[in-house]
């Protein structure tokens, strides 16, 4: 019987670290934190690059507080959710159009949307589409944009999962060899996440300074 204080441990899940949501939800919490954040515009928030990597790094034994992940049902859930929450997205922007971001209140969803936009005009929709899934924020909006913008299905649909499986997979099996690799890297956890969070910003942060650039050429040109 489960007794009040381990449902209550159970139920304070802090959805914005990996391993709290690790702990309580295991490789299923997995699939479904991959379907919100590239499926739903409500889960621009999550911890998609870190929880991947975590959980990782978790299936080695290597993790705190006794929770360990079998590699294998971690992958599967990790690149069902990753394609899946992407397919969904598009489809949803292609009903919705451009309403639907419209709607949104978040500066940083509005910015997100911005960046998408750009990529998919300045690298044309393969490229963009397979480089949107390495940066937050943009991953989650270029889907349902993608779709408003009528990016066909079959293109789509054939480079969402090639970058999908190469994000998901990719960065679950470092985790892993990560932890193969290293004794008791967990104990170095919380700087790792913080510099995959650094890293997979780099690509926004580069282009903005890139932007930024440009915009001064053009008014000194102008």
């Amino acid at each position: 019987m489960t007794t009040p204080v381990s449902l209550s441990s159970q139920l304070a899940v802090n959805v914005l670290d990996a391993r709290s949501l690790l702990a309580a939800f295991g490789a299923l919490g997995v699939g479904v934190v991959m379907f919100a954040e590239t499926g739903l515009l409500i889960g621009f928030f999550l911890p998609g690059d870190s929880l991947l990597f975590t959980a990782g790094l978790l299936c080695t034994g290597s993790g705190a507080h006794g929770v360990r992940l079998s590699l294998g049902p971690l992958l599967a859930a990790a690149a069902v959710g990753a394609l899946a929450g992407s397919q969904c997205g598009y489809l949803i922007g292609r009903r919705a159009g451009g309403a639907l971001l419209a709607r949104g209140r978040s500066a940083r969803l509005h910015e997100g949307a911005r960046r998408a936009e750009d990529l998919l005009g300045r690298y044309g929709h393969a490229k963009a589409i397979v480089l949107a899934r390495f940066v937050p924020v943009v991953r989650t909006v270029l889907n349902p944009l993608a779709g408003a913008l009528n990016v066909p299905m079959r293109v789509f649909t054939v480079w969402q999962v090639i970058g999908g499986l190469v994000w998901s997979v990719g960065l679950t099996l470092a985790g892993y060899a990560l932890g193969s690799s290293v004794p008791n890297v967990d104990r170095y956890l919380l700087p790792l996440v913080a510099l995959i969070v650094v890293v997979s910003l780099l690509p926004l942060g580069a282009e903005l300074y890139r932007s930024r650039r440009r915009a001064k050429a053009g008014e000194a040109g102008g």
